[in-house]
């Protein structure tokens, strides 16, 4: 989070769109942030987009004259996305691909890992650890906070949100918090033995 992923698709694109190719750009549906019909990122750079609910709608709505293709969040789909884009690439289209590679949880996220081994160009940005008195390493790490403090590890895995939910962390700083258990784990008591 916060290292510029939905601003270098924006710059790529309007790229494109200035040496006359045919774009189309494309975005979850879930991720209503910022905006419904646009990719948009946090400091409020935007581009035309269309918001789906998952691949199938994605690959429905791809037009047969675009020649360069957007896709944001791409964490957020399914594994068909992996398919689609190389689908895409190898009948000529260029294919653009923004997303987390790892989860709150510092694992690889949906089908990020994936996309970043078809891909034939791959680049990583990273933003600056937010953890206060760090802020010279590279974040690596996204943090997931709730009420200030980390999240907890067997929270939901997708949820949305900006800089009140979110920091950009290194590893060294990245936390994850304790499960949250509705119930204390019992604890286990010795049988008494008969034995004398």
């Amino acid at each position: 989070m916060f290292s510029g992923k939905t601003q270098e698709l924006i710059r790529r694109l309007d790229q494109a769109r200035y040496a006359g190719s045919t774009i189309q750009a494309f975005k979850p549906a879930l991720d209503d942030r910022y905006a419904i019909a646009a990719v948009a990122s946090h400091r409020e750079i935007r581009f035309p987009a269309i918001a789906v609910p998952d691949v199938a709608a994605l690959a429905e709505q791809v037009q047969d004259d675009t020649r360069v293709i957007g896709i944001d969040e791409a964490q957020f789909f399914g594994q068909e996305i992996v398919a689609l884009a190389e689908e895409l690439a190898n009948r000529g289209r260029h294919v653009i691909v923004a997303g987390l590679d790892l989860d709150f949880l510092a694992r690889p996220f949906g089908p990020m890992p994936l996309l970043a081994a078809y891909a034939d160009r791959l680049t990583k940005l990273q933003a600056s650890c937010q953890y206060p008195g760090c802020g010279s390493h590279q974040a690596s790490r996204t943090q997931r906070l709730l009420d200030g403090v980390p999240a907890p590890a067997d929270g939901p895995l997708v949820v949305i949100g900006g800089a009140a939910t979110y920091q950009a962390r290194c590893r060294h700083h990245h936390r994850i918090g304790v499960p949250a258990r509705s119930e204390p784990e019992p604890v286990p008591v010795a049988e008494e033995s008969a034995d004398l």
